[in-house]
This record gives structure tokens, C-alpha cells and sequence, in this order.
């Protein structure tokens, strides 16, 4: 994947738009943002998901660039993933990360001839409340931005708020 994407990012360099950590335990939610860096790597958001050691649901919604998103789930058995549209892959790291993790046999010359289309686990929020066919038709919906598409999701699953006040700490 991705011989022309350019090489990481530097710290100055990071993508645009935010990350928020999800957790729910003993019935409540709590949201807290997330470093820049998640936003530019997969590896990096899933540790930070991982040391947040909660007996209940963790899940990072990563809004990137306001141009595609990614549902990141560490679990036991293996991270869960849900990016909002592959052909993000031919532009951003971490995209194509998803993919490679996702072992997706999707190539560059695919996507660059291709329509935005979700790639990974629709069944991802299930468990807790979203079932894959509401989450479908969130990720598909064109008119929606991205951060419109988040707060559906956290609207559906009851946290809205709680991320409002973190997107209102971030400044959104």
C-alpha cells in the first residue's frame, strides 16, 4: 500500500481534527480527548485506548482531517476497526494502517478509481447499542461531515453530551 503517500508526519505536521476516547462502565459514559498523534497513527491511538484499562466498552472515534473516520476498539482478541472511507488510504497513514491491519487486499489503483466506500467492522458498536445496519447508514450518508457522522453515532449510543463537552474543550 501506498508507494506515493509521503512519508510520516512530524508533530507539526499532524492531520487536523480530534480524537475522543470512549468509555462506558457501570451503565455511565465518559469521554476524554485524545493526543494529536492518534491522528496520524494507528498504533499510537490503540495504546493510548489500551492504558485507559476499563472493565467496560473502550473505543476511540478519530475524526481526521474532517475528511473520513475511524472507529478503533482494542480488544483482547484483537483490535476492531471501522475506517469511514478506504480511499483515504491513498492520502493519510493512517488509513492505509487500517487497511493493512484490516489485511485488506484493496490496492492503490483501486482506490484511486473508486467512490468513498467503509472498509472494516460495521458490527463494531453493536454490542453496546449501534447495530451494524444504523452504523451503515451513518457512514453512507454523503451529506452528513464527518463530525455530524460522530455525534450520530454518540447520539445513538446515548454519550452526546459528553462528547459535546469534550469537543467544546477542544474548541469545536
Amino acid at each position: 500500500m501506498g508507494a506515493q503517500r509521503a512519508p510520516a508526519q512530524d508533530a507539526a505536521n499532524l492531520p487536523g481534527g480530534f480524537g475522543v476516547a470512549v468509555v462506558r462502565e457501570d451503565g455511565k459514559w465518559r469521554c476524554t480527548p485524545m493526543r494529536k498523534a492518534v491522528l496520524n497513527s494507528l498504533s499510537a491511538a490503540e495504546t493510548e485506548l489500551r492504558e485507559l484499562r476499563s472493565a467496560g466498552a473502550v473505543f476511540g472515534l478519530l475524526n481526521v482531517d474532517e475528511e473520513f473516520f475511524v472507529i478503533v476498539r482494542p480488544a483482547p482478541a484483537g483490535t476492531r476497526l471501522l475506517l469511514s472511507d478506504a480511499t483515504a488510504a491513498l492520502d493519510y497513514d493512517i488509513a492505509a494502517e487500517v487497511l493493512d491491519k484490516l489485511d485488506s487486499d484493496i490496492d492503490d489503483e483501486d482506490l484511486e478509481d473508486a467512490d468513498p466506500f467503509e472498509e472494516g467492522d460495521l458490527g463494531v458498536l453493536s454490542d453496546i447499542g449501534l447495530p451494524d445496519g444504523v452504523l451503515g447508514v451513518i457512514v453512507s450518508d454523503e451529506e452528513m461531515e464527518i463530525e455530524e457522522q460522530i455525534t450520530a453515532i454518540a447520539q445513538r449510543l446515548g454519550f452526546d453530551d459528553e462528547l459535546g463537552a469534550v469537543l467544546d474543550k477542544l474548541g469545536r
